[in-house]
């Protein structure tokens, strides 16, 4: 079929059935809109997947993050260290405490954090340290989980594209207090949300709290929190995308494996050998000629999109920090270079051969 006859192959599809309009439904007809009964009820089926005690839904990734941030005491005066190849809410939500982000760059491997440059950047000032698992590839968060440890620094994991993920065994979200989004493009999705993993009850408590306004007890407020709550219409999506996560999970990796046999003209996604990555994004490197390729997949019929093109510490928000060009050569690479094609459970045999074959066709090394 030629690229005028199919249907557009978009970058990425959110899969909403029948289940899951049966459940807000549901929900609209209970009369509990706000946090609730099936809130309460995700909480406990994630935090089982992640195998984690505790599971705390937000209502979004962000407040996740800003949240789980707050409850290990992170505040003015305090740094974080963070990667600067990101999405632009992993340093704003440490600017939200009105703490400072301390970019470290990241392994050539992976894109991630690179735990080799993590203790040249500790100060007296920093308080917690937060890996991103970027496109669903595990970050070395065993590594880091150490040297965490032994500084008794707060580890977060910017778990918001790695839902299923593992590393050393473990499902990521389980080795810090993990941070998920549950935006419509993620493997699974509330529409908007998000939720915190720990195991630790005190963290947990703490994120309950600032989660809903600081109050413990109604109109008492101990702790400086808004309105990051869930409500039971996200939380019911997401109780009915838990029967299918694994099966997603499988079929985007099931296709970024064929994806990786077929495409020979550019540099395919790496996996570290023991990792379980769930491939949020099927990102490939193109350095030079990027947006000619993106042009040309775009006339042939198929999404991609950059992920992403600015580097942190080079945007203008984050400009006061005083990085410039050269700061983190790897991220900054990186970001000249990436380019995520489509990997979504929705692509069938068809779609992932036409993927690689017009990527071998207008792109070389």
């Amino acid at each position: 079929m030629t690229a005028a006859h199919r249907p557009f192959i978009p970058i990425a599809k959110p899969l909403i059935g029948d289940e899951e309009k049966r459940a807000v439904m549901e929900v609209l007809d209970s009369g509990q809109l706000a946090q609730g009964a099936r809130t309460e009820a995700f909480e406990r089926v994630f935090a089982d997947y992640i195998g984690v005690t505790h599971a705390i839904g937000v209502n979004s990734g962000t407040a996740a993050l800003i949240v789980a941030l707050q409850a290990h005491g992170v505040g003015p005066g305090d740094e974080v260290i963070t990667t600067p190849f990101s999405f632009i809410a992993t340093a704003t939500s440490i600017v939200a405490c009105g703490a400072t982000p301390v970019f470290v760059d990241i392994d050539p491997f992976d894109l991630n954090l690179d735990p080799g440059l993590l203790e040249d950047a500790i100060t007296d000032n920093t308080k917690a340290v937060m890996p991103v698992h970027l496109f669903g590839h595990p970050a070395r968060v065993a590594e880091i989980r150490e040297i965490c440890e032994d500084l008794e620094l707060a580890l977060i994991e910017d778990a918001a594209q790695a839902h299923g993920a593992e590393h050393a065994g473990r499902r990521l979200g389980s080795f810090g207090t993990g941070c998920f989004s549950f935006y419509p493009t993620k493997n699974m999705t509330t529409g908007e949300g998000g939720i915190i993993t720990t195991d630790d009850d005190e963290v947990a408590r703490l994120c309950r709290i600032i989660r809903n306004h600081g109050q413990e007890q109604r109109y008492r407020h101990d702790y400086f929190g808004l309105n990051w709550r869930m409500q039971d219409v996200n939380a019911a999506i997401g109780l009915a995308q838990m029967d299918h996560i694994e099966g997603w999970n499988n079929a985007r990796i099931a296709n970024a494996e064929a994806l990786s046999r077929l495409i020979r003209s550019v540099e395919t996604p790496r996996v570290r050998e023991g990792d379980r990555h769930v491939f949020h994004q099927y990102t490939v490197r193109l350095p030079g000629n990027r947006d000619a390729v993106q042009a040309a997949l775009q006339e042939a019929g198929i999404g991609s999109a950059v992920h992403y093109p600015i580097p942190i510490h080079h945007q203008p928000i984050m400009q006061q920090l005083g990085f410039g060009e050269g700061s983190f050569p790897v991220a900054e690479a990186a970001a000249d270079a990436v380019l995520s094609l489509p990997v979504h459970p929705s692509l069938g045999p068809e779609d992932v051969e036409y993927i690689a074959a017009t990527i071998n066709r207008v792109a070389t090394r």
